[in-house]
């Protein structure tokens, strides 16, 4: 019943219309129409008007969507701006500080958990007891997990006393700013709030729209080329799965990969536009992606993927938990807690749960390797290039076994997968590599072709795929090529080892001339074309 219930979910939420970054309306009229009125306010001096402008067109853009779940974010506006108010104490209720706190926080948490995790509970009830409680189809607001956390952080600095005398139109900007109203980042009120009392974003500024349209083209690019390209090959895969259909070897390791690269390039690619559509306004967003698979273990993973949920969790949840100041058992204790609660936040399924589960033994099992290396008195700070390469390609393993558990619809076929991927079934390769491997048969390989249509041949699919992860693993990402211009807050210096440095690169680093305008212009017309014959393509993260 589980299963039932997410699909239920998923196919409720592609009924209803929701306005994509990569949707015509939005590419053509909205972000256009909404950037000319905001400059044309902003360039006669009236700024406050100009973020109430803002804020009226996110409500539009969210209300787009569904319009009756418009009244529960402005809800939210409400009640998290009063209880912050109250914390910081700009006026004073007769209640504890303490108590209010808490009852901010439960009240936040609580529309989390009727929305998303209602029926997850009840199904569980119902499978564990036997019994047959129903509720009716609860639709899963968009956004809701991002701009609920958001404003849970705001309440808990107001507690500290970490916030400062915010009026209530630049809050609500803060929460509804469409570029990460629906799918993150979770971005922090000390980092986005201060943006909108400077005067410079208020006037048309030449660099930030161009620095933003590059952003947003390579996004859409990544999107509509990449993402929605490879999840061919993907979607077949775990359907089958899902319906007790037999996986080859082969097969199962394609849509794995596939998977992991679809998930990877639709996140990016909403990262980046996300970032690029806030530019365009002269708002710079907080980093949220960076090139995670270049990861060369678990906890650097987590300090490149989803960082501003990666962030939230850690300083909101495992450092009150005690973090690593209680000894190694109450830390890896913390970590288990907090990742298997990541995992719960990502879906309401207990593939959700155990693939938290999964990163937590990760982060633990890394945590100890460290102590153990540090013991043997290894400087950790120092490592050759084949140690560096290896350890990225276990963990981007790992990673990947991990994100079968992710997509699959439910347990048994996640598991299925994973037999099938570690040749539990046999280990079996299309009929079209016999003649270029048939040293295999030797070692027991077999050579049976597809039992899935997976609407490629064999080595198209492979050399989409091998391409696919050598732009992951090679290419620098998009902070990177324009790290000149500083896209993002907080500019991370990880992941800069990859040969960014060299001269190549350094040549091909982004400014805005005349060749890149037609270069980043040429890729946009091609992608506009796609996304123009393409009915749906909705992004992977808007449904967590």
């Amino acid at each position: 019943m589980l299963q039932n219930y997410r699909v239920q979910r998923y196919s409720t939420r592609t009924q209803l219309s929701v306005m994509l970054f990569n949707s015509p309306q939005f590419i053509f009229l909205f972000l256009p129409v909404t950037l000319f009125v905001f400059f044309q306010i902003g360039r006669r001096g009236y700024f406050q008007l100009a973020i109430l402008w803002l804020v009226a067109a996110s409500l539009f853009f969210y209300s787009w969507w569904n319009p009756v779940y418009l009244g529960l974010l402005i809800f939210s506006l409400l009640f998290n701006y009063a209880v912050g108010s109250a914390l910081s104490q700009r006026f004073t209720l007769p209640i504890n500080q303490k108590l209010l706190l808490t009852l901010g926080i439960a009240v936040n948490i609580g529309l989390i958990a009727y929305y998303k995790y209602a029926n997850f509970f009840v199904d569980t009830v119902n499978d564990l007891s036997g019994t047959a409680f129903n509720l009716k189809t609860i639709i899963l607001p968009l956004g809701i997990s991002f701009f609920t956390f958001q404003q849970v952080a705001y309440l808990v600095d107001a507690y500290r006393g970490e916030t400062k005398e915010y009026n209530f139109l630049n809050y609500c900007l803060f929460v509804t700013f469409f570029p990460q109203l629906i799918a993150g980042p979770i971005v922090h009120h000390k980092e986005v709030l201060p943006q909108f009392t400077q005067r410079s974003i208020y006037q048309f500024n030449q660099e930030d729209m161009a620095v933003g349209i590059t952003i947003f083209s390579m996004g859409l690019f990544k999107k509509v080329m990449f993402a929605d390209s490879v999840a061919v090959y993907a979607t077949p895969v775990f359907n089958a799965a899902t319906q007790g259909l037999p996986i080859t070897f082969f097969e199962a390791w394609v849509g794995a990969l596939a998977y992991s690269l679809q998930l990877y390039f639709d996140f990016s690619g909403y990262s980046d536009m996300a970032v690029g559509a806030a530019r365009m306004f002269g708002i710079k967003l907080p980093v949220n992606f960076n090139s995670p698979y270049k990861a060369v273990n678990i906890s650097d993973f987590w300090r490149r993927w989803h960082i501003t949920l990666s962030n939230f969790l850690r300083d909101y949840l495992y450092i009150p938990l005690g973090g690593n100041r209680k000894g190694e058992l109450q830390r890896n204790t913390n970590l288990m807690i907090t990742m298997l609660l990541g995992g719960l936040w990502h879906g309401a399924g207990w593939n959700f749960v155990f693939w938290g589960g999964l990163h937590g033994f990760g982060l633990v099992v890394n945590h100890q390797w460290r102590s153990f290396r540090k013991s043997l008195g290894h400087d950790l700070k120092k490592s050759h290039w084949w140690s560096r390469g290896l350890s990225c390609f276990v963990t981007f393993i790992f990673v990947v076994v991990a994100w079968v558990f992710f997509r699959a619809e439910s347990m048994a076929p996640a598991i299925a997968i994973l037999k099938a991927m570690s040749g539990a079934n046999s280990i079996s390769l299309p009929s079209s590599l016999s003649t270029k491997l048939a040293f295999l048969q030797s070692w027991g390989v077999q050579f049976d072709g597809l039992m899935l249509n997976l609407k490629a041949s064999s080595t198209e699919v492979i050399l989409w795929i091998g391409s696919l992860l050598l732009i992951t693993w090679f290419t620098p990402n998009t902070q990177q090529w324009l790290s000149q211009y500083k896209p993002v807050l907080n500019q991370p210096s990880v992941g800069t080892s990859s040969g960014w440095g060299d001269r190549l690169w350094q040549k091909l680093q982004w400014h805005p001339t005349s060749l890149t305008s037609f270069l980043i212009s040429l890729v946009t017309f091609f992608t506009l074309l796609k996304v123009l014959s393409v009915t749906h393509s909705e992004f992977l993260y808007f449904d967590f």
